[in-house]
């Protein structure tokens, strides 16, 4: 079923979402040298919440330049003490070198000016008390999960070489290094959507429409030589009746089933099939296919 209703902030959402990897390295580990990340006792694949989020935030900031209500608070370069003193000085707040007795009242205007310029504070949340004006904490109505392979994957090193040298007074004529990676997976992730939550960051109906444009095309302006051949597959959206679900999320995610159809290790999307128990829906639950 296709509708509108993913786009309701006022309704619970959990969604499900199925991407893949082509010889690149989806997460680096940099406690493990960079090597992609894997669940050691199954190895399985594994991509942190954080690096999706990274991503999300990374393409709300090319559709939503200019636009207001759609900064981005965990931006690369920028400290977040500095984001915070944006919503003192746009408050008229005089500013301060040492860190004032905590008054409820301006921190509540800093954390609602803040839920209101920036698109990851009022999404996903934040904790602003660093610094000497700080902002409070926000409980982001969006979270997701690790993400994690289907089937184990096979973490690579490839020895590459480099004509240049980095130093004048080096001697050799070429530089070797490495680059890490998986040959092949495919990787399925969960979120959720907690409209109360929502309520109080103020996210609205453009809100969840541009959360979902951003997941389609987190992986297309995030190329890198690493991460060239990396794409989102499928992402389905379960939409409640209310606010607070009609059934519980784990119930909703097993209609869904992703199986590997071919006997030897798998090396596209084509080798897995994904089947969607529509039938089993509970009521006051639809399903929306945002892509697939």
């Amino acid at each position: 079923m296709t509708d509108a209703t993913h786009l309701d902030p006022t309704r619970k959402h959990d969604f499900v979402f199925l991407f893949d990897v082509a010889d690149g390295n989806p997460n680096g580990d940099p406690d493990a040298g960079g090597m992609p990340r894997t669940d050691p006792e199954t190895m399985q694949g594994l991509v942190t919440d954080v690096a999706i989020k990274r991503k999300i935030r990374n393409m709300v900031a090319l559709l939503g330049e200019g636009k207001p209500g759609y900064d981005i608070y965990v931006e690369a370069g920028v400290s977040l003490n500095s984001q915070h003193e944006r919503a003192y000085q746009a408050l008229g707040i005089p500013k301060t070198k040492e860190k004032a007795k905590k008054d409820t009242a301006v921190e509540s205007q800093a954390r609602d000016w803040m839920c209101k310029t920036f698109f990851d504070v009022r999404t996903f949340g934040a904790v602003m008390t660093t610094g000497t004006q700080h902002a409070g904490r926000v409980q982001g109505p969006v979270q997701l999960t690790f993400s994690r392979s289907i089937d184990p994957v096979v973490p690579q090193e490839h020895g590459i070489t480099r004509v240049t040298r980095t130093k004048e007074e080096d001697t050799k004529e070429t530089e070797m290094g490495g680059k890490h990676a998986v040959p092949y997976g495919l990787y399925r992730g969960f979120g959720h959507f907690s409209a109360p939550l929502a309520a109080k960051t103020g996210v609205t109906t453009d809100d969840l429409a541009m959360f979902w444009r951003a997941m389609q095309l987190m992986f297309e302006h995030d190329r890198a030589s690493t991460r060239g051949e990396m794409a989102l597959r499928r992402l389905y959206v379960f939409t409640h009746s209310d606010a607070f679900g009609a059934a519980p999320s784990h119930t909703l995610f097993d209609l869904i089933t992703v199986t590997r159809q071919v006997d030897g290790p798998a090396r596209s999307f084509q080798d897995y099939t994904i089947k969607i128990d529509e039938d089993g829906l509970p009521d006051g639950v639809t399903l929306t296919k945002v892509v697939g």
